[in-house]
């Protein structure tokens, strides 16, 4: 614990490598989005999901081959422990379906295919059916509160701290949740509603991280006028350097707690947490701080030229001149 006795470490040095570092991450999350496209859970996509416990150890390929007979596309992968036997079977929404036919017959389709294939007992641990049109639905409201959350974080730092703060801070969410989308991707884990309600909550955590920094900030500028911005923000993330770490550190433990024992149910959740929580304390200290920096700096100059413009010495100089 003496790393934080009167710690005074230059993060702002390093806010051009954590940049790029940064935009390393989110490129190559966005190659591979466009090449794979972004993975959609049941809740948005719509279609059939059963989680099938067979009494004896059966492979993939036993299942596989088991619902050949199905027409269509299907994924099969383990689910939770292999100790448990247990699978997933995943059905995506067919035009059938989407003319009204049964939702059901998906799910009695891949039933009896198992039963035919002669596996061991088996049976069926949960099944969920999402139609075309509550899919859609669930994808407008999960994009709509995504957007309101951000909105409404912008409007409150806009008007707390400077505009410039403002970006950094909108700058550090954005990041926050582009990083952590672009390792979803990465694991292959799906785009549901559990993962939405994540991402806001990774939204509000770092915002909060991000406020207290930016509060120091604005209190240190008063007795540190004279001190170049960049000064002034290393010395208050040093100052806060101490809770913020704390923080991240027994949130983090307790969300691993949840993604190693909580179940399959909550595993994309969970790991959407764990990434959030280093994102977010990682944008805390070196992108939020960084753009307002850079920002300031460039507003700066134009400041200055515009009051040495409207002095009347430069006015009388002019009038001379002409």
């Amino acid at each position: 614990m003496r790393i934080f006795e009167n710690p005074n470490y230059d993060f702002i040095r390093w806010r051009w490598h954590a940049l790029i570092l940064s935009l390393v991450v989110i490129a190559a999350g966005a190659v591979v989005i466009a090449q794979r496209g972004v993975p959609l859970g049941i809740d948005f996509s719509g279609g059939t999901l059963l989680v099938v416990g067979f009494d004896q150890q059966v492979t993939e390929q036993q299942v596989r081959q088991a619902l050949d007979a199905i027409p269509g596309d299907k994924t099969i992968q383990q689910y939770g422990d292999a100790a448990e036997r247990r699978w997933m079977i995943r059905l995506p929404q067919t035009e059938a379906a989407e003319q009204g036919a049964s939702l059901e017959a998906g799910s009695q389709q891949v039933l009896e295919a198992l039963t035919k294939a002669g596996l061991p007992s088996y049976e069926l641990v949960s099944r969920e059916i999402v139609g075309p049109v509550i899919g859609a639905d669930l994808q407008r409201r999960g994009i709509y509160a995504t957007l309101a959350s951000i909105l409404a974080i912008t409007i409150y730092i806009g008007f707390r701290f400077r505009f410039t703060f403002a970006i950094g801070a909108i700058a550090a969410t954005f990041h926050d949740i582009f990083v952590t989308l672009a390792f979803l991707v990465f694991f292959g884990y799906d785009l549901s509603l559990n993962v939405v309600a994540a991402l806001l909550t990774i939204t509000g955590y770092s915002v909060n991280d991000t406020i207290v920094i930016f509060d120091r900030v604005r209190e240190n500028l008063r007795s540190m006028r004279r001190d170049p911005l960049e000064q002034v923000v290393n010395v208050s993330v040093n100052q806060t350097l101490s809770r913020t770490v704390i923080t991240a550190g027994t949130t983090f433990l307790s969300v691993l707690a949840l993604f190693l024992f909580g179940g399959e149910v909550l595993r994309g959740f969970s790991f959407t947490m764990l990434v959030g929580i280093v994102s977010g304390t990682y944008s805390t200290i070196f992108i939020a701080s960084s753009i307002a920096i850079i920002l300031s700096e460039k507003k700066a100059p134009a400041a200055a030229a515009a009051a040495d413009a409207t002095r009347p010495g430069k006015k009388a100089k002019r009038a001379r001149a002409s």
